[in-house]
Formats: C-alpha cells, sequence, structure tokens
C-alpha cells in the first residue's frame, strides 16, 4: 500500500530542537527555563484545579481573561490565548496569512518561526542579524514587500541576547504599512535591564497594526503547563482566538496564571535572583576575554561558530547541558549558582584550548 502524500512544503521545514535533557548530577541550561520552582501559593491552585480533571477547562477562559485584562490594564477583547506563545505565532499566522504571502524576521532568531511560517503556507523572508546580535531594523524595513503580512521582532532575541529599544521600534513603526502586522514577541520581556526599554503596550495602544506576544512560560515558571497570550486590536485578537484550538489552555494552567498574577511579587523576585547572576556570569566572562552579546534574557549567548558542537560536548564534560545552532553558537541558560559556575570553568577552559590551538 501507498500512504497518502502530504504537502510537499513539509518536508523542507526544519524540525524544532528541543533543549536536551540532562543526565542525574547534571544541569539542564538548554532550554531557557526558569530554575526556581513554583511557590507553594501556585502549587496549591494548581493541586485543586487537579482535582477537577474528569472535567474539560472553560472554554472561554473568562476568569483567565478577567485577570489578566486587569493586570495589564486593558480591555479583555484585546486578548487571545494559547498553549504557550509558540501557539498564539502560530494562530496569527494562520488568520493572516494566506499561500504566497511573506513573513519578515530577523535570523538567526526563534527557531520556531520558519516552521510556523511554512505550516502556515507563507514564505519566510530572513534578515541577518548584525555581527552583535541584534536586528537590523533598517534591513527589516527594506525587506518589506506588497507581499508581505507579518513582520517578526524578537525582543529580547532569542538566542543571541539583545533587545530592541523603545525608540527604535517606535521608528521601525513609521516605516511599516498599516496593513502589514507587526509582532513584538517579548518572552524574555521581564529579564530586560536596559536604557529605554521597550513599552510594547503602548505602542499597541498607538498603532492598530502591533501585536503584543508574551509567555508565563521564563519569568513566571509555568513552562511546563504552557500558557501564552497576545494583546492586539480587537478586530486582530478576535481573528487569532477564531484559529485557536478548542479547549487549549487547561484547566490548571488558567488556575495557575491567575494565581501567577495575584503572586506577581514573589515571583518577580526570582526574576532579580537571575539577573543578579546574569550579571555575575556576563562580567565574569568579559573579564575571561569573551566578547559576547548584550545579554538581555535569561541566557548568554557564545558566538563561537563552527566549533558550536563541541562547545556543547565539552559542556557535558562539566555537568551542563546546552544548546548548540551549528556554525553559528551556543546558548547557555542563567541556572543555579553552582550550574553557572560550571559553565564559567567550562568557559575559561574553552577559551583557554582555543588559544593553545
Amino acid at each position: 500500500m501507498t500512504a497518502p502524500k502530504a504537502r510537499a512544503d513539509l518536508a523542507g521545514i526544519p524540525a524544532y530542537v528541543p533543549g536536551k535533557p540532562s543526565a542525574p548530577g547534571s544541569f539542564k541550561l538548554s532550554s531557557n527555563e526558569n530554575p526556581h520552582p513554583a511557590p507553594p501559593e501556585l502549587l496549591a491552585a494548581m493541586e485543586r484545579a487537579v482535582a477537577q480533571a474528569n472535567r474539560y477547562p472553560d472554554m472561554g477562559a473568562s476568569a483567565m481573561y478577567a485577570a489578566l485584562a486587569g493586570h495589564l490594564g486593558v480591555d479583555e477583547a484585546r486578548l487571545a490565548f494559547g498553549t504557550g506563545s509558540v501557539a498564539v505565532l502560530y494562530h496569527l499566522l494562520q488568520a493572516f496569512c494566506l499561500p504566497g504571502d511573506e513573513v519578515v524576521y530577523a535570523w538567526r532568531s526563534f527557531e520556531a518561526y520558519p516552521i510556523a511560517v511554512t505550516v502556515a503556507g507563507a514564505t519566510g523572508v530572513q534578515v541577518p542579524i548584525t555581527a552583535d546580535g541584534r536586528h537590523d531594523v533598517q534591513a527589516l524595513a527594506a525587506a518589506i514587500t506588497e507581499r508581505t503580512r507579518v513582520v517578526l521582532l524578537c525582543t529580547p532575541n532569542n538566542p543571541t541576547g539583545p533587545a530592541l529599544s523603545h525608540a527604535e521600534v517606535s521608528a521601525f513603526l513609521e516605516t511599516v504599512p498599516e496593513r502589514v502586522v507587526v509582532v513584538l514577541d517579548e518572552a524574555y520581556r521581564e529579564f530586560v535591564d536596559m536604557d529605554d526599554p521597550l513599552d510594547a503596550v503602548a505602542l499597541a495602544d498607538r498603532h492598530d497594526n502591533v501585536v503584543v506576544m508574551r509567555t508565563l512560560s521564563k519569568a513566571y515558571g509555568l513552562a511546563g503547563l504552557r500558557v501564552g497570550y497576545l494583546i492586539a486590536h480587537p478586530e486582530v485578537a478576535a481573528a487569532v482566538r477564531v484559529c485557536a484550538l478548542p479547549f487549549g489552555v487547561s484547566h490548571v494552567a488558567q488556575e495557575a496564571v491567575i494565581a501567577a498574577l495575584v503572586h506577581e511579587e514573589a515571583l518577580l523576585a526570582g526574576v532579580a535572583q537571575v539577573l543578579t547572576e546574569r550579571d555575575r556570569v556576563t562580567e565574569a566572562l568579559a573579564e575571561m576575554g569573551w566578547a559576547l552579546p548584550d545579554a538581555q534574557g535569561n541566557f548568554v549567548w557564545f558566538p563561537v561558530g563552527e566549533h558550536a558542537l563541541d562547545f556543547a560536548a565539552s559542556a557535558e564534560e562539566y555537568g551542563v547541558v546546552v544548546r548548540p545552532f551549528a556554525g553559528d553558537g551556543v546558548r547557555v541558560s542563567i541556572g543555579e549558582p553552582e550550574a553557572n559556575d560550571r559553565v564559567l570553568a567550562l568557559a575559561r577552559d574553552f577559551l583557554g584550548r582555543s588559544a593553545d590551538a
């Protein structure tokens, strides 16, 4: 028998490579996860929700929508949820792209972008990042054509780390036609510590074509529950909700989100600890002689090029698992202090071996 043939273009989709799991005694620094477990208040909310696992979740997620709208100070009609911000992106591209439409984004950036674009039937237009890992906003603007339907700005950029300033994004938006959707992907926004940080919601208030995309996986430590959302013009948000899977966000996840917003102060205290460790790591690496891109997420980027796989293999010898991007570099999450100490020892040794080579 011959199986039915899937779409021919699926063969060209790169596989999403998840962070490699860690072995016993090792630290997993390959997925940009929050190293701090959920506080007791969130665990209690999740446990109560699990007791209702025999029931479907509220498909309209009314309590979660109300909680987030109140927290952000926006109308509920401007929100759309999904199982992680990746799912929200898939829904948005399905809502706005047809075959032949173009989606412009920086590269290297979030590896799910080319997958999501192709699945939506659109054509990706990749604009090279700068030598220091930043978005080239002028080149992105120049790449917009009559076929462009969506532009994706990942800030801070995953996996390289630098973030766009508010002035940069504001000026960029003035060059973009109103028919083009501009996604400000802020998965790591809570970790940004820079002059003139992006106020994405303010820009969405002013520009009807701006979509702010966020997640509760990173700063809020809910990666295992998969919840992301967007803030947009009500008509844009409504189109995204139409494309969302029914009952997509579980009851446990909905209750965890509500609890996370209530106990945000405790969660952000954990973010502050990550920032302290990030500063310690980046300062130590600079003293060693590493020239790394500006780290504005909960990770650092080692631009080791063709040595990426060697660096990752060496990391395992030090008991840490990292995320290599063959030919480009290695992304290393900020983890527990002991894990970060191992990364510094690895970086010192690798730099020494490179100098001797």
